[in-house]
């Protein structure tokens, strides 16, 4: 009898609602609405609605312009808005520049 296959193991995937890139969820920062106001989830797992961005400047500054409203059905109160920014200044600017590998 033929040994069995594994299958590969499932790899949750997210879309960044910055922008619109799909990635592992892992590689992602959950944003979450709960009851306590919009807070970053560094475990991923706290209960209420998620969000989820890149650890970019750029995809931050296009979610705080209105697409995690959206996306977490609720109206960012002025300080869970301090908060976030106050969390955006500690992100990278943008992607590191990827060097080609055949140009020398």
């Amino acid at each position: 009898m033929p040994k069995k296959i594994p299958k590969p193991k499932h790899v949750p995937q997210r879309t960044c609602i910055g922008c619109r890139e799909i990635n592992p969820k892992r590689a992602m920062i959950r944003i979450v609405r709960s009851l306590d106001g919009v807070k970053i989830d560094p475990t991923g797992k706290m209960s209420g609605r998620g969000a989820y961005l890149h650890d970019k400047k750029s995809c931050w500054e296009i979610g705080m312009k209105g697409s995690l409203e959206q996306a977490l059905k609720t109206t960012i109160t002025e300080q869970d808005r301090i908060n976030l920014h106050t969390f955006i200044q500690t992100l990278s600017d943008d992607d590191p520049v990827v060097k080609d590998s055949h140009a020398q």
